[in-house]
């Protein structure tokens, strides 16, 4: 989890798809942007949320995608995202989650992926 400097609330990192890229290459782009860390393999695709925000009632869709690192890296703050954190899903994260978020991040653990969650951060 990433804890953006703006909302003040921990999110899944992500953002929109640059130009000429694939939905798993901007996955992969924002993990390194937002985090500092590179999966160890490709992400493997979750699954579309669907999504209606307010206060116009816009639809968005997000692509969800999971993965491992293997190869932990440091963090450095920048002007958007203070801290990362791995989270379990079980504990309370300081200053809360997004909502939205810890949803998704559950449709993840629930998905049946294949990955392990052993001896690697997923």
């Amino acid at each position: 989890m990433v804890f953006d400097r703006f909302r003040q609330r921990w999110e899944l990192p992500g953002g929109r798809i640059e130009e000429g890229e694939s939905l798993r290459q901007a996955a992969t782009r924002e993990l390194l942007e937002e985090s500092g860390q590179e999966p160890s393999g490709p992400l493997q695709f979750i699954g579309y949320a669907r999504l209606v925000l307010a206060p116009d009632r816009r639809v968005e869709y997000a692509a969800l995608f999971a993965g491992c690192i293997t190869d932990v890296r440091g963090f450095r703050a920048n002007e958007e995202i203070a801290a990362i954190r791995w989270w379990d899903l079980r504990e309370a994260l300081p200053g809360g989650v997004q909502p939205l978020d810890a949803y998704l991040a559950r449709l993840t653990r629930e998905s049946g992926s294949g990955i392990s969650h052993r001896s690697r951060r997923c």
